[in-house]
């Protein structure tokens, strides 16, 4: 048996409706790409969205909506995947990582805030495994500070923080569409935000810079004109992806759903197996689950022994400045406590929506197996 940590679920309808695309006369950017962004926008509450080419070139994007340029300071997490600091650099800013709450494994705001100086430009708070984190605080102190907020949502599609949607509020937050995350679209992103401004400049960005708006343009020589007014890129994304990402949206909640059901089957298998920690879930969010993730000693032991039984087990993340690009270029002194004994625990196990019941009671044996060794317990 072969269980992977994460898995697409792809239907025959969302196959059909790939199928019917590929029929018509768009195959790029056509009538489906506005349809999955205003039906995306609909379910979070935002008032505009922007498909994109995936979730990196969305934080990419969203940085650049926020102006963030050379000297700028960008405060996230260190646990997360690299994009979340990888699009600072991008714009020529600076990544700032600020440490965890032990509990939440997400982004302290107080910690953040110790973080600020008079370069700081923007905050991206990372909804890491799906939990969100907690923006009324963040909000607050980005306020305060005159900060752009850019939520990475990648992991939280469908979450929400005290009955608000991830994605209705704050300046941008962005999903991800890879295959192990909710739904997919093969590759792809997204950007919400409510500002019309930065929702120009995204279109702007994603497209190479160029604009055929009239109330854009600087002149209009005729109905062929069009405009670079920036640096943009080929971020685009197809009307055949989106066409599975709108037949895969339709089954969002459902997915969820599912994937609420499996945590609580984990919880309730490991709630006392005292060499075990499950995850804490800060009370007035709804996770939407995208990693269910435990704490145990002796990890690297552990994990092998799961691995070499057919379960994917993974972990999510070393800490981005760890990486030998950040430990060469500046972050060689960077040190997050939490972060750090955080990462030496942990183990993703499988969660995803086709999970059975028989596949999850096995990884739920293997892992209670794996932790009874004596070297793993000493």
């Amino acid at each position: 048996m072969t269980i992977p940590y994460g898995r697409q679920s792809i239907t025959e309808e969302d196959i059909q409706s790939v199928v019917d695309v590929l029929r018509s006369d768009y195959l790029t950017t056509g009538p489906k790409v506005s349809e999955f962004e205003k039906k995306v926008a609909d379910y979070v509450g935002a008032k505009y969205a922007v498909a994109i080419a995936n979730g990196t070139a969305a934080l990419h994007a969203a940085c650049f909506a926020a102006g963030i340029g050379e000297g700028d300071e960008v405060i996230t997490t260190p646990i997360t995947f690299a994009a979340s600091a990888n699009c600072v650099l991008y714009c020529g800013g600076k990544p700032i990582f600020a440490d965890i709450n032990p509990e939440t494994y997400n982004i302290s705001p107080e910690e953040m805030e110790k973080k600020i100086t008079e370069k700081t430009k923007a905050v991206i708070p990372v909804h890491f495994t799906g939990q969100p984190c907690d923006m009324k605080r963040i909000s607050e102190i980005a306020k305060k500070h005159g900060l752009v907020v850019i939520q990475d949502g990648a992991h939280a599609l469908g979450a929400d923080f005290r009955g608000q949607k991830i994605g209705s509020t704050g300046d941008m937050t962005i999903f991800s569409f890879h295959p192990v995350k909710h739904i997919t679209t093969g590759e792809g992103g997204m950007i919400v935000t409510n500002s019309e401004e930065y929702y120009k400049r995204l279109v702007l960005f994603r497209s190479h810079g160029i604009t055929r708006d009239d109330s854009m343009l600087l002149k209009n020589e005729g109905g062929w004109y069009y405009e670079q007014l920036a640096l943009g890129y080929n971020y685009r994304i197809t009307d055949i992806q989106c066409a599975l990402g709108i037949s895969q949206l339709a089954r969002l909640d459902e997915f969820i759903e599912k994937r609420r059901r499996l945590v609580e089957r984990y919880n309730a298998a490991f709630a006392d197996n005292p060499k075990i920690k499950i995850p804490f879930v800060e009370e007035g969010c709804n996770s939407s689950w995208h990693l269910y993730i435990i704490q145990v000693n002796k990890r690297k032991e552990v994990f092998e022994k799961l691995r070499a039984t057919g379960i994917g087990v993974n972990v999510h993340y070393i800490p981005v400045y760890r990486h030998p690009y950040y430990q060469k270029n500046g972050y060689h002194d960077v040190y997050c406590e939490h972060a750090e004994k955080l990462y030496e625990h942990i183990i993703s196990l499988p969660l995803y929506t086709d999970l059975t019941e028989e596949q999850q009671d096995y990884v739920i044996k293997k892992v209670s197996e794996a932790l009874q060794s004596k070297t793993v317990t000493k």
